[in-house]
């Protein structure tokens, strides 16, 4: 039921942005590329809240692929039927982008800001990147009747890929205006610190 629901409503949000997917596209795969072009994204309100908007919309179906190939299963929650396990993923999921936008505004500079924020948005351009791949991958696997743990491997492949290229593009916007050091220490509270605390729930 719950399953249904968020398949359902997945569906709806990316039909209503469908047309504005499209004009963002080019825009997104400038920004993947080119400092230069998350700039421009991120200067643009229009094109900066409708990718902000697909981000989340996004989240809907790493929710799903999570649970349906237990990508993220501590033992806390290997008791649960389906439906409050998927449930749980979601809160947990919700929980991880709370706590990085938490650490986000507890850390701002007092100068530069915009370029800390340019950093932060970044994630939000890798996302989408990750879920287009996933989903991707899905699809193909799906088609030709693979193992689950086939897809849990590449899967498991594809987010420390991405995660890699966003952490390096997110250091060369902080080196910015950071030194080395202070650069480092942002990326151990923004992104370290929170991927830490996933990591360790999942396997402790």
């Amino acid at each position: 039921m719950v399953w249904d629901i968020l398949v359902v409503l997945f569906v709806l949000l990316m039909i209503l942005q469908l047309k504005r997917v499209l004009q963002l596209a080019p825009l997104l795969s400038d920004s993947l590329f080119r400092v230069r072009g998350s700039s421009t994204l991120e200067n643009s309100v229009h094109y900066n809240g409708d990718r902000n908007r697909l981000a989340y919309t996004l989240m809907i179906p790493a929710v799903l692929v999570t649970a349906r190939y237990e990508l993220y299963r501590p033992s806390f929650l290997e008791a649960l039927p389906f439906n409050l396990y998927l449930l749980a993923v979601a809160g947990i999921f919700v929980a991880y982008v709370l706590l990085r936008q938490l650490l986000f505004r507890w850390l701002k500079p007092r100068r530069r800001y915009d370029s800390y924020v340019l950093a932060h948005q970044t994630g939000h351009t890798y996302f989408i990147v990750l879920m287009v791949l996933v989903l991707m991958t899905v699809g193909v696997l799906t088609v030709f009747h693979a193992r689950d743990w086939l897809f849990r491997g590449l899967i498991y492949a594809e987010i420390p890929l991405v995660y890699s290229f966003y952490i390096f593009r997110k250091m060369q916007i902080l080196s910015l205006f950071c030194n080395p050091l202070r650069t480092f220490s942002y990326l151990c509270a923004l992104e370290f610190l929170p991927a830490a605390l996933l990591i360790v729930s999942a396997v402790l």
